[in-house]
């Protein structure tokens, strides 16, 4: 059976923003919210957008609803396994993130006889979210957050916030050309079209989709983030959680 989606919801919750120093108990107290709203909206699957959400709430609550939700970690895991030349890899990702450890564990679950080195980057979620991506505190802090990468013959790094590809470009420029650095969002999009004509809810419709986006907090620089991420003016709406 194929199901039409023809809209897109977006749900940022910027009252709440970040994640990264929460407890896990907040966290899947705030995800669980958060999906419900989602499935009001009538959404046939979720993406848990978010590499500390994922991290702490995804396995607690991926069997509490009828609809697929996925994270960000397992699909960027089994495309990163696809590279039989990777030995030595970094994880760029929030403290609660690192905290779970989860981003090492699926690595070292799919993929034998390979490093992992953690780095907590605390302050790259809000330097994006204030737009500071390419600025001296921004290549300052990015100096300061790769340097132990430098020195130990890194292969990739996996940027496990969905903030932090707006600083891909300054990880590159310190660890050079030689090293990969992957992008989560593009390997969940890849995942999450496989998986959706898998079961049957992929929409084949060629019309151009409709975009809900809601926030949390209207009061936040999330617009101007955005419109750099999708180079095109958005409009958002005022979710209400309960």
């Amino acid at each position: 059976m194929e199901v039409s989606i023809l809209t897109r919801h977006f749900l940022g919750d910027t009252k709440q923003f970040p994640y990264g120093n929460k407890s896990k108990e907040t966290i899947i107290e705030l995800s669980k919210r958060n999906i419900e709203f989602l499935i009001k909206n009538n959404v046939k699957a979720v993406v848990i957008a978010c590499g500390t959400a994922t991290s702490q709430a995804l396995e607690e609550i991926k069997n509490l609803y009828n609809i697929p939700i996925i994270g960000v970690i397992e699909p960027t895991v089994k495309d990163i396994a696809k590279n039989k030349d990777i030995k030595k890899i970094g994880v760029m990702a929030t403290i609660g993130t690192i905290r779970s450890n989860s981003w090492e564990r699926e690595i070292k679950d799919n993929i034998a006889n390979i490093e992992v080195i953690n780095k907590a980057c605390p302050l790259l979620a809000q330097m994006a979210e204030e737009g500071w991506i390419n600025n001296e505190i921004a290549k300052l802090t990015i100096k300061e957050y790769v340097k132990e990468f430098k020195n130990i013959d890194i292969d990739s790094i996996v940027l496990g916030c969905t903030h932090y590809p707006l600083f891909k470009e300054l990880i590159q420029e310190e660890l050079g050309e030689n090293v990969e650095i992957i992008n989560v969002g593009n390997k969940l999009a890849n995942y999450l079209e496989i998986l959706l004509e898998e079961i049957g809810i992929k929409n084949n419709n060629t019309e151009k989709p409709i975009y809900d986006i809601y926030l949390t907090d209207m009061e936040t620089e999330f617009l101007n983030v955005a419109n750099k991420f999708l180079d095109r003016e958005l409009e958002i709406k005022k979710a209400i959680i309960e």
